[in-house]
């Protein structure tokens, strides 16, 4: 039985990876969340078959020994995410995802946890070929500081696994998609759902429609989570996490076949929409795991949870 750490436990990945945990595998929780983000029902109506210890902690700020102490494995998902408002707050972003991230890690190293970093797709930037976990350092273009503060977290943990051997795998995973009780709506399909039912158009850059992004349905996420943990994977290097790699256009059309009014603007912008690369998985699926994600059930989940409250827009759900 193992005593995991999660950080930012009530975000949008956290608040369902700690709802779907396994009962045979997880003896205690120590959740992790600063609440900077306010999202207290994240800890409403927790599972009672595992022992769930809340704190109220900054990894930036805390004594993270006394959380650590007695884990064997470490989850880190606190971080600021938000690629394109990444620019306005750089300061703020080195300081959370990447201060955060070292401090997290050589706590992990004094204590000997194990850790699981989630990075990003993001740090390939625009490529013209299949991208995998070998593509050179010098041929990586992240083009926000989001991806920037994810790569160089990445290369602090290589530093650390050679000079302290800290145990850690790194997980860049794709744009997530998919609801949670903490989720929210600044990534790309989440954005555009919301958007769409909320009569708005969905601004998309002039040339980006049939260029190909990788994402991450939160069912995916949460399962290849667990799979590492289950399996002990922690061989000091890198995974891509994605259930497909799609077009603006596909997401687009599946988003109208269930909100029919929704229209698209496009704009131009310093980011998001115009970067095109196609990932592969195939590293992490020769370990045994199967990516089962629908970005049409994703998409459809979504849209199913506002509608409701959206009963003066056009829906054709099914």
């Amino acid at each position: 039985m193992i005593n995991l750490v999660i950080t930012g436990a009530l975000g949008h990945i956290g608040s369902r990876f700690i709802r779907e945990l396994p009962a045979d595998l997880i003896n205690q929780v120590v959740l992790l969340d600063n609440l900077s983000t306010q999202r207290y029902p994240a800890l409403f109506d927790l599972p009672r078959d595992i022992s769930f210890v809340f704190h109220e902690a900054d990894v930036c700020t805390a004594d993270l020994d006394q959380y650590f102490a007695n884990a064997d494995v470490v989850v880190h998902l606190a971080a600021i995410t938000n690629a394109e408002s990444s620019f306005a707050i750089r300061d703020q972003i080195e300081h959370t995802n990447f201060i955060g991230t070292q401090k997290v890690a050589e706590a992990c190293a004094r204590n000997g946890c194990k850790l699981v970093f989630i990075s990003t797709t993001s740090v390939y930037g625009s490529q013209r070929n299949l991208v995998d976990e070998d593509c050179p350092l010098a041929e990586l273009q992240p083009q926000s500081p989001y991806a920037e503060s994810k790569l160089r977290a990445e290369q602090l943990l290589q530093k650390e696994g050679e000079v302290n051997d800290l145990q850690y795998v790194v997980c860049r995973f794709g744009t997530i998609f998919g609801s949670s009780v903490g989720m929210r709506f600044h990534t790309a399909i989440n954005k555009f759902i919301w958007h769409a039912c909320m009569g708005r158009p969905l601004t998309v850059w002039r040339t980006a429609m049939d260029q190909q992004r990788p994402y991450l349905e939160l069912g995916d996420a949460v399962q290849a989570l667990e799979f590492i943990i289950r399996n002990a994977i922690f061989p000091k290097c890198i995974y891509n996490i994605l259930t497909l790699n799609t077009t603006v256009r596909s997401i687009v059309d599946i988003i109208e076949s269930y909100v029919p009014n929704t229209t698209v603007e496009y704009v131009d912008s310093p980011i998001m929409n115009q970067l095109s690369y196609n990932v592969s998985n195939s590293r992490f699926c020769d370990l045994g795991f199967d990516f089962r994600g629908s970005l049409e059930e994703g998409i459809y989940e979504t849209v199913n949870l506002i509608e409701p409250a959206m009963r003066h827009q056009e829906y054709v759900l099914k």
